[in-house]
């Protein structure tokens, strides 16, 4: 009975070490497209995050703004025309 129950015991032991010992694995980093990082900016019209790479870019006073649409940047366009006209020469 006795080596029966020390048995058991040494199993749950051995139970217990290998689900640690297992969680401590390093997951594997997916491959694909997703394994650099790309830089991402905020559209100043609507707020959407956009890549350089998918981005329309505007300039305006030397400074480069980011854009997701053409409708953005045309109506970043338009605020800006607005506001020129509005302010004092």
């Amino acid at each position: 009975m006795r080596f029966l129950f020390i048995a058991l015991l040494l199993y749950i032991g051995y139970r217990i070490i290998i689900s640690l010992t297992s969680s401590r694995k390093t997951p594997e980093r997916p491959t694909g497209s997703r394994e650099t990082a790309e830089a991402t900016h905020r559209d100043p019209v609507c707020g959407v995050y956009v890549t350089e790479e998918k981005a329309l870019i505007g300039r305006y006073e030397g400074e480069r703004h980011f854009f997701c649409s053409m409708d953005c940047l045309e109506k970043f366009r338009e605020r800006l025309d607005h506001t020129d006209r509005t302010s004092p020469s």
